[in-house]
């Protein structure tokens, strides 16, 4: 069996590191926020090329408390991408203001620069592009139509640890960007743990604020604030990992290179990368129009795939209330019906993926 991803294998290649930084924090008697946390905040923020990070619960609360921060609230609309986690979404209506969806562009799958300025009104406050399976949103063209309306840029880079846009790190380009460290991030904890990134000394200090009850000093709380805050023992792991981000992630774009090789001809629509873009290749996404019988084929071959995802969040039972004609968003609708991920990670073996590949050659779509 091929899994679809491998979570014990980082703790074995690193066993040792990722033992002595756990034991340190258990022996420290240091257990929420602390030195630990300021030390991985410090360096998270050097290597994404930003002034400030800070460590928050999970990815949900970092763009969450990033919108707080921003004022977002009651009334509001916030710019998101059509075809997205439904974790963009949650974060827009857990400030009580409204997701105003956008589509993308069909070749990348993140959200269209072309379309967003039509989709502005003057409720829109914030724009928030998501760096999808870990490929740079086309940030240029955001930043400037932001610029022109006066509006925040916030981030959604849960999949994009180590990306590069035009040469430069995911980090800083907006106001804000929000990252996830779920276990199976590119740089990811051993449980839910999420971060900020900005340039923005004030808005830093705002997430710093509200992600301890509103509180800087303790007792004393300047706002109704939350209880967001990233783990010791996992900033403690986060900072062993993040030495080998880099590493691993040129794994990644290894295996990349070569299931475009293998995969050519095989009846896929592969990932497209735009000359400007370095992905992290969190995901290595395919599209068929008979998906669920491919993914039934190579289940029956031993070879693990998910859907990154099934069902857009326009369709969830979550936002029902908005009742979007049927026919709303076809992009994301059709790019949700034919997507499936295959394997990929630092860990999957040469013999691994041309087992993969081996495995998508062999299968026979039926005629239509």
């Amino acid at each position: 069996m091929i899994p679809f991803l491998d979570l014990k294998a980082p703790h074995v290649e690193l066993r040792g590191e990722i033992d002595a930084a756990i034991d340190r924090v258990v022996s420290s008697g240091w257990y929420i926020l602390g030195p630990e946390v300021d030390a991985f905040e410090a360096e998270y923020a050097a290597y994404c090329g930003a002034s400030h990070c800070v460590g928050l619960a999970n990815g949900l609360d970092a763009l969450h408390l990033a919108l707080r921060a921003m004022d977002v609230g009651p009334g509001d609309e916030v710019i998101v991408p059509s075809n997205t986690y439904i974790a963009t979404w949650l974060a827009v209506s857990q400030c009580g203001a409204t997701p105003v969806p956008v589509e993308p562009v069909e070749a990348t799958y993140n959200i269209d620069p072309a379309l967003i300025e039509a989709a502005i009104t003057s409720r829109t406050k914030v724009i928030l592009p998501v760096h999808l399976y870990g490929q740079p949103a086309d940030m240029d063209p955001i930043l400037a139509i932001a610029r022109k309306h006066g509006l925040r840029v916030l981030e959604d880079a849960a999949q994009a640890h180590g990306a590069r846009y035009k040469g430069r790190r995911i980090g800083s380009h907006g106001d804000v960007v929000a990252w996830s460290f779920y276990p199976g991030k590119n740089l990811g904890a051993l449980g839910d743990g999420g971060a900020i990134t900005t340039n923005d000394a004030k808005l830093a200090d705002r997430i710093h604020v509200l992600r301890n009850y509103g509180s800087r000093v303790k007792y004393v709380n300047e706002v109704q604030g939350y209880n967001s805050r990233l783990d010791p023992i996992h900033a403690a792991v986060l900072r062993v990992k993040l030495k080998y981000l880099d590493e691993w992630n040129a794994r990644r774009a290894a295996l990349a290179v070569q299931y475009l090789q293998g995969l050519t001809g095989a009846g896929l629509v592969l990932p497209q990368v735009p000359a400007w873009a370095d992905p992290a290749w969190h995901l290595f996404v395919v599209r068929n129009p008979q998906r669920d019988a491919l993914q039934k084929h190579l289940t029956d071959a031993g070879v693990g795939s998910l859907i990154h995802y099934p069902i857009p969040p326009h369709k969830q039972q979550a936002y029902s209330e908005r009742c979007w004609p049927t026919i709303s968003f076809p992009i994301a609708s059709r790019i949700a019906d034919q997507i499936l991920s295959l394997p990929m990670g630092p860990h999957l073996t040469e013999v691994q993926l041309r087992s993969v590949i081996e495995a998508v050659a062999s299968w026979v779509p039926t005629c239509e």
